[in-house]
């Protein structure tokens, strides 16, 4: 007999609870089931535990909070708001909004963010609010200017579209220049790697067929307790990285389980802590939770790539990546979280703690989570130029042994600023601008070897001109030598071609 989705085998959810008011339900963590398991068996194990609790705590950008402000007096239909100069999302109602955890500082930047202020509030600090509206016959006014806490707001909701993905792909960089992501800071040719997620502790993975989580699970949420409202966005079961919708309230939360963070050059954010208790309802249940850091794997990708689908490196497991290394294209390549195991682990106890305390009941939910969903990316209807479009093909090169004045000379006569210097096999080994030759023709440097600039910034053909752009306006510079994959020369592109070409282009 084929057993179904969400069947329960061993125990009921009304048994289980009856068993938590009654003070004889058995709660373990996940890593402690996991060493119940390996001490007897999976089958001795999944009849005696009813629970098993779960535990993450990381970066978990998709996040935000729903605020009701209350009226002023007289009123206000709030147009643009911003908390500590955050910007807030108006247009919703009179005074409500929302406030993304991704959103800046109007006046701090990355120091600053949306996440910053909801740690704040929780906190019970006190948040500068100012709002414009263009007023109307029944709301008149037209600014308000104030200072708020958590306790002035009539409702005060996190509601997180993407928390908790199941796993995540583990990062690192190709390039010969670092790489600021909301991976981390990547270091150039495989400096490190970086991964997210608690492995053997991650919610989602302990119930990795979407057994027991569905809409209404209740959940251990930024330190008090919340409730999971859907799939996440971007949810993707079938490929082991579903993610979850949740909803809390933030005056039950804590901000030791919510914090906000600047990502060193990307950005800013929210660690949300989420912790889910799995019922062992049945034996499909007891194996998935009982997965361990070893079975649990991820992709090491390349984000040198600028690309959505950036190529695979290495399949690792969680065990691999939290030993501090792993082996990939040849080397021993250090590896460190994003996300924090030992708040993990605290999250799984406490939730454990509630559980057998009688304070945190399990819901049934009223439907489960999808087990596939069809993902895809944005569909890009208006044509991008790419490097390959405007790069200039025909590209002067020169020696690194090549004598000065020659070059100078080379450089008028063919009208360049920039000059990529090749070694015998014509890989890229230096750049020379015509502003370093006019500063180097003035004392006694002979070679171009003595005065170009070794660590060169690059393209390669398939980049879109608006990653390069970005790349060059970053480094100071006005044009890339364009590179194969062997680093050979294969063109240039500069601020000169993009405006002739491009721009020309778009006012004929």
């Amino acid at each position: 007999m084929t057993q179904k989705r969400g069947e329960e085998r061993f125990r009921s959810w009304e048994q289980i609870n009856e068993k938590i008011g009654k003070g004889d339900v058995v709660v373990l963590t996940a890593e402690e089931f996991i060493e119940a398991v390996e001490q007897s068996s999976l089958e001795e194990a999944a009849k005696t535990v009813d629970v098993v609790t779960t535990g993450t705590f990381g970066a978990m950008c998709s996040s935000g909070a729903f605020l009701n402000f209350g009226h002023a007096d007289p009123p206000i239909k709030i147009w643009r708001c911003w908390l500590n100069d955050v910007p807030v999302v108006g247009g919703l109602a009179a005074v409500d909004s929302f406030i993304g955890a991704t959103a800046i500082s109007e006046t701090k930047g990355f120091e600053y963010g949306g996440g910053h202020v909801i740690e704040d509030l929780v906190r019970g600090k006190e948040v500068q609010l100012k709002a414009e509206a263009y007023g109307t016959d029944c709301y008149p006014r037209k600014y308000v200017e104030t200072i708020i806490t958590l306790e002035d707001l009539n409702q005060a909701i996190l509601l997180n579209p993407r928390n908790a993905f199941q796993r995540y792909n583990a990062a690192t960089n190709s390039t010969d220049r670092t790489l600021y992501t909301y991976m981390g800071t990547l270091l150039p040719r495989f400096g490190n790697v970086t991964f997210s997620g608690s492995g053997q502790l991650s919610p989602l993975y302990k119930d990795m067929n979407m057994e027991t989580i569905g809409i209404g699970t209740r959940i251990f949420l930024g330190g008090g307790v919340g409730y999971v409202i859907g799939e996440g966005t971007q949810s993707n079961p079938q490929n082991q990285m579903a993610t979850i919708m949740v909803r809390g309230d933030l005056n039950q939360m804590k901000p030791k389980y919510l914090r906000g963070a600047t990502i060193h050059k990307y950005g800013v954010s929210l660690y949300v802590g989420v912790g889910i208790p799995i019922p062992i309802i049945n034996e499909k249940v007891a194996a998935s939770t009982a997965l361990t850091d070893n079975q649990i794997l991820t992709d090491i990708l390349d984000y040198g790539v600028p690309s959505r689908d950036r190529p695979v490196l290495k399949r690792v497991s969680y065990a691999e990546l939290k030993s501090g290394k792993v082996e990939m294209v040849g080397n021993v390549v250090s590896t460190s979280p994003l996300s924090s195991i030992k708040a993990a682990k605290e999250i799984a106890e406490s939730l454990k703690k509630w559980i057998q305390e009688g304070r945190f009941y399990l819901s049934r939910p009223a439907e489960l989570l999808p087990v596939h969903r069809e993902f895809g990316g944005m569909s890009i209807r208006k044509a991008e130029p790419l490097v390959r479009d405007l790069m200039t093909r025909e590209v002067v090169t020169a020696k690194p042994t090549e004598q000065l004045k020659a070059t100078a000379s080379l450089l008028v006569k063919k009208g360049i600023d920039h000059l990529p210097i090749v070694d015998d096999d014509d890989v890229l080994v230096g750049i020379v601008t015509s502003w370093d030759l006019a500063n180097a023709l003035a004392s006694d440097k002979q070679a171009l070897s003595e005065i170009m600039t070794r660590k060169v910034i690059t393209a390669s053909e398939g980049d879109t001109i608006d990653i390069v752009v970005r790349r060059m306006a970053q480094n100071n510079i006005s044009g890339v030598p364009v590179v194969d994959q062997g680093n050979r020369v294969v063109g240039i592109l500069t601020t000169d071609d993009i405006s002739r070409k491009l721009v020309g282009r778009q006012s004929l």
